[in-house]
């Protein structure tokens, strides 16, 4: 007959009845120091993390009440693991204000839940039962896992329907500018998205036949790294891009360019504000209706470029611009005729000359002011092109 051994080892029915015995002892002892703990991350929240001072009284009070949610959640989660709850609760986050959210950033909240571990840490031999220390820091290693990807999952969330926000808003303002409804609700609009750069220039173009969503966004990241505030919209086959706080038109031109599809791209002129920013745009969409008759314009070409063809296009702000720089200047001078008898002649020097009876270094003088007048060299042909339908528009203004 064998000898009974000294230690017997336990059934496993009396080995989980021991374990659920540690447990709910250790479940208690927390229960008691829930207050103590508060107070204690609270302190190490204050000596550790300068964001957390830095925050207002009431972001702070917030995030002491989700501290304490937390362990308040941890320790009903531990004295009920196994009683058919898997998984521990995460509702606590559901304390915070969205507001709180859009303070605190995910790292600062992977802060957070790091002191409270380590306070409850600290603490186990304390408030663990006898032989329940082991336990314990088990739980507190899956709670705090599932607590980590709970953060993640809020923040991804509140990402998420801000981004969508965002996106809406984006392209309200896009819409607004192109239709030239500007009010004080555009820049209400723009500071939500954050926009605060000057001055402002707009681009026109054909859109990629991506998913218009990737395009904004690929345009989107591309302004960012750059530093430079930027607004996207895709109108059917049509890109408008809103960029502002560019040093120059080449800088703005090499950052979006490159995102547009094949064909012409028209650059409005520069503007110093957003609420201006509906003249630019304007200007451009024109460009871009009208830059087929020019197929050999540079890409991109700016909107003021293409005033000629603009206002053959039947575009008024062109015909305005025409009208108010290149005729009305030379009106009622004798740089009128000259330039009218210069282009009839097929641009010849010497038969303006017999025509108007003077010399030819006269023309050249006369040419040389219009120049100057009005910003465009009657001797190169593109200028001269311009000029012409100036000219031409002046005198139906006139009549």
């Amino acid at each position: 007959m064998p000898w009974p051994l000294a230690n017997p080892p336990r059934r496993p029915g009396t080995l989980v009845a021991v374990n659920d015995r540690v447990r709910e002892d250790t479940a208690r002892r927390l229960d008691r120091a829930m207050g103590s703990l508060g107070t204690a991350a609270m302190a190490r929240m204050e000596e550790q993390l300068a964001w957390y001072r830095a925050l207002s009284a009431e972001d702070r009070s917030w995030v002491g009440l989700v501290a304490q949610a937390g362990i308040a959640a941890f320790v009903e989660w531990f004295g009920h693991a196994g009683q058919g709850r898997p998984t521990p609760s995460i509702e606590f986050f559901g304390t915070a204000p969205r507001e709180l959210k859009r303070s605190v950033s995910l790292q600062q909240t992977v802060d957070l839940v790091r002191i409270v571990v380590e306070v409850v840490e600290a603490e186990v031999e304390d408030l663990a039962a006898a032989g329940g220390e082991e336990q314990l820091r088990n739980a507190m290693l899956r709670y705090t896992r599932d607590v980590a990807f709970a953060a993640a999952q809020v923040y991804a969330r509140e990402a998420e329907a801000r981004g969508s926000w965002d996106a809406r808003l984006e392209a309200l303002i896009v819409d607004a500018l192109v239709r030239g409804e500007v009010d004080d609700g555009l820049h209400s609009w723009a500071a939500a998205l954050g926009w605060t750069s000057a001055p402002v220039v707009v681009f026109a173009g054909q859109s990629p036949s991506d998913d218009p969503q990737s395009v904004i966004d690929g345009l989107r990241d591309r302004g960012r790294r750059a530093g430079h505030d930027l607004l996207a919209g895709v109108q059917g086959d049509r890109l408008i891009v809103i960029v502002g706080g560019a040093d120059s038109m080449k800088e703005a031109a090499r950052l979006v360019v490159p995102r547009f599809a094949p064909g012409p791209i028209v650059i409005g002129p520069e503007v110093p504000d957003l609420h201006a920013a509906a003249r630019s745009a304007r200007a451009a969409i024109a460009g871009l209706r009208a830059a087929a008759g020019w197929p050999d314009a540079p890409r991109p070409v700016l909107a003021d470029d293409l005033l000629a063809e603009r206002a053959i296009d039947g575009d008024e702000d062109a015909r305005a611009a025409l009208v108010e720089n290149v005729y009305k200047p030379l009106a009622g001078t004798p740089l009128l005729d000259t330039l009218a008898t210069y282009l009839e002649q097929g641009t010849s020097l010497e038969a303006t000359a017999r025509l108007l009876f003077v010399h030819p270094n006269t023309v050249r003088y006369r040419l040389r002011k219009i120049a100057e007048l009005t910003g465009y060299t009657p001797t190169e042909g593109r200028s001269a092109f311009t000029l012409q339908v100036g000219l031409i528009l002046g005198r139906l203004t006139v009549i």
